[in-house]
């Protein structure tokens, strides 16, 4: 399979493809928006070369979701820029990676799409997007993604999540972050639907309400949420409890306090914690789909095809789904000889193979010789009566 919607439209006409503010979109029907809006997006960036970036906000509304998706498809490598960045920021990332063209998605596109929606195979090693991050150093860069760092991780991913038709996976993250982009990737590659709730959809933050309502109204499988969205859900009034159709909640993208997975697990929240990071194209380790996990089991083991090892300390990391390098090009090399890429994160693997992410190297605190995790402080602070975050 590759990133076309134009074969998903094929394979799966009548699967529901997106599920934006309610409202179900269909394979065919997204095929159909996308194909008018490529020939919006070729009439206005005429001359421009086939891998010449283009910006445009990252948002989540129909209109820029089949942008997204139309450019996905005709292999344009793509710059996202974060909802809800100024002006003033959105123009200093632009200046600092200077993409060919920054576009804004029509509402309505008024071009009239090619007979047939005609496509070509688009390479792999072609970059998909460009996504920024600061990771520890606080200075803005440009993470380049190809479209085979893109397939590797949705294989890796659907090996443990076994994501198919019929599934319906929450989009609550923005699609400017690799794990929200990377659910549109991995839900076309599956032909299974992204539902966009109706806040997200309009721009509007979500609460606690409309992350319980959207995952129990339209009966949401897989949910990527951070440590805080979990606790919205935890700490709701009347209490929230998981329904059935829920099968996974992917918990990543901060450290997930023992007490906050204790909590879900004896609720019966479905949490799979997950580390990840930009470079490696989101998830490198997750847990495997039924463990339950109380804090002692970390970030879990990783992922199929995906190579952990920790030296001195410091997390490295292997395998397909990694960058191809930053924007601006760094001095340098980002990889070792042998392909190993070291993150600024700490941590351990345990006798199991599960990896235990201890927090930033810029956070650890020496003091008396030895090594302190605040972390692992917290956690043990978070134990004492009367504490209930550190």
């Amino acid at each position: 399979m590759s990133l076309s919607v134009f074969e998903a439209a094929a394979g799966a006409p009548d699967e529901i493809a997106l599920v934006v503010g309610g409202a179900s979109v269909t394979f065919r029907e997204l095929a159909e928006g996308c194909a008018r809006r490529l020939a919006s997006i070729r009439r206005g960036t005429h001359g421009a070369g086939a891998d010449d970036l283009v910006a445009l906000v990252g948002a989540s509304d129909r209109a820029t979701l089949e942008t997204v998706y139309a450019l996905v498809t005709m292999g344009r490598p793509l710059l996202l820029l974060h909802p809800r960045l100024t002006e003033t920021e959105r123009a200093a990332v632009v200046e600092l990676i200077r993409p060919a063209r920054v576009i804004s998605p029509e509402p309505e596109p008024s071009a009239v799409a090619a007979a047939g929606s005609p496509f070509a195979r688009v390479p792999d090693a072609r970059c998909l997007a460009v996504l920024m991050t600061s990771g520890t150093t606080g200075q803005p860069k440009g993470v380049v993604l190809s479209r085979r760092a893109f397939l590797a991780s949705a294989r890796a991913s659907e090996k443990n999540l076994r994501l198919g038709r019929g599934d319906r996976w929450l989009l609550g993250l923005p699609i400017a972050h690799v794990g929200g982009l990377s659910i549109l990737t991995r839900s076309l590659l599956a032909r299974s639907a992204v539902v966009v709730p109706r806040e997200i959809a309009r721009g509007a933050r979500l609460d606690a309400d409309a992350l319980a309502r959207a995952i129990d109204e339209e009966r949401v499988t897989l949910a990527s949420l951070v440590p805080t969205q979990l606790e919205w859900l935890l700490s709701r009034d009347p209490p929230w409890r998981a329904p059935s159709h829920l099968r996974a909640v992917l918990l990543g993208g901060a450290a997930a306090r023992p007490v906050l997975l204790a909590r879900a697990a004896d609720r019966g929240v479905p949490v799979l914690t997950t580390y990840g990071l930009t470079e490696a194209c989101s998830q490198v380790t997750t847990q495997i789909v039924g463990t339950v996990n109380r804090g002692e089991l970390g970030s879990g083991p990783p992922l199929a095809g995906v190579e952990v090892r920790v030296v001195d300390g410091v997390i490295e990391v292997r395998g397909p789904t990694l960058f191809d390098g930053y924007v601006p090009a760094p001095d340098g090399s980002v990889f070792s000889g042998d392909g190993w890429f070291t993150t600024n994160d700490l941590g351990r693997l345990d006798a199991s193979g599960n990896l235990h992410v201890l927090g930033r190297r810029s956070e650890l605190v020496i003091t008396g010789g030895e090594n302190v995790h605040p972390a692992e402080v917290e956690a043990v602070v978070e134990q004492c009566p009367g504490v209930s975050a550190a």
